[in-house]
């Protein structure tokens, strides 16, 4: 073979190999994300593993469900079914973007600042209602709960904190009642709308309360440049009834999570006992309350709904209690995904 003739055929074996290496390695591989955002699965979930044979309701999220966070909540299980104090845990989920199963986890859980907390709340009487946030106006961690007082009647009480940092233990102050929105009938389940942020800001609470005879949800709105402590030891105010989602029965225990309200109510038309219902804000206004459906009410109690939000997952989740039969005793403490209309 001439010179240039080999040349050339080994030329064209480089060349050929260059292309198949090329090919090889410049190949997009195929991603093994089959579902970039997360879903709740729509199904009820009893969250067996924290729950007892005795009453276990009223949760209440440190700060936002995501992967694995603290809970507290309301049982009487350390009293064998008498008295109502609270209780901490921890749920985790994950959801694989592979094959997009959900699986979700809960335990009780011995968090040394938490059984500070806690024990700092106990009163005399039963504890509900637990509700946790944390306020940059004045730099505290709140702690608000629905207490029987000593006439028996429920008033709302607060604790409040400074941040938990390295492993020294802030104190705990409190509990105080709030002075702001106390009467000598029930008031409790005490909420914040999702403004929470500066100072200026102008937002409200929510809570409920028997004072005009069957419970009813109010709304107070907090005055500019007013701290919570403050704002909770001012003189009594009258506060305004949301007449867009009660009825003539018992509305109680608002929660609130950007534009959505969930709440629980008796009114005629439910599945049976309380049923769980929500509410839209649309131009500053709460839209007729919508029933969650069979899907998550029953012909039992469904009580206490909270809900949240992940920027990963398409749509909502919610804790809420149900005394339902098939659970472990009492009200137990479900978990589920739930859509609501933009």
């Amino acid at each position: 073979m001439k010179k240039s003739a080999y040349r050339k055929y080994i030329a064209l074996i480089f060349s050929v190999v260059l292309i198949l290496i090329c090919s090889t390695s410049c190949s997009k591989k195929e991603s093994p994300i089959k579902f970039p955002q997360g879903s709740f699965p729509d199904t009820v979930i009893n969250l067996s593993s924290i729950n007892s044979p005795f009453d276990d309701y009223n949760s209440a999220l440190l700060y936002q469900l995501s992967g694995s966070n603290p809970i507290i909540f309301s049982s009487n299980r350390n009293s064998s079914g008498g008295q109502f104090d609270l209780v901490q845990a921890n749920i985790a989920f994950t959801f694989d973007q592979t094959n997009g199963v959900f699986k979700q986890d809960a335990s009780i859980t011995n968090d040394p600042f938490l059984n500070k907390l806690i024990n700092k709340a106990i009163t005399p009487g039963n504890d509900f209602g637990p509700y946790r946030f944390y306020s940059p106006i004045d730099g505290y961690e709140y702690l608000l709960l629905s207490s029987v007082n000593s006439l028996g009647n429920l008033d709302l009480v607060y604790l409040r904190n400074r941040p938990v940092s390295g492993s020294t233990l802030p104190d705990v102050e409190g509990p105080f009642p709030i002075k702001l929105l106390n009467t000598s009938f029930d008031d409790g389940y005490l909420c914040l709308d999702s403004n929470l942020d500066t100072l200026t800001s102008t937002y409200s609470v929510y809570f409920t309360s028997n004072r005009n005879g069957n419970f009813d949800i109010f709304q107070e709105n907090r005055p500019s440049q007013k701290d919570f402590t403050s704002w909770f030891n001012l003189d009594f105010k009258a506060s305004a009834v949301v007449d867009s989602v009660n009825s003539s029965n018992d509305d109680k225990c608002p929660f609130i999570s950007k534009k959505v309200m969930v709440f629980t109510s008796n009114r005629p038309g439910g599945l049976g006992g309380f049923d769980l219902y929500y509410s839209i804000l649309r131009k500053g206004k709460w839209s007729s309350p919508i029933n969650f459906g069979p899907g998550i009410n029953s012909s039992s109690d469904e009580y206490r709904p909270i809900i949240g939000n992940l920027t990963d997952f398409t749509n909502s989740y919610m804790i809420f209690s149900s005394n339902r039969p098939g659970g472990k005793g009492g009200y137990d403490l479900y978990f589920t995904g739930v859509d609501f209309p933009k």
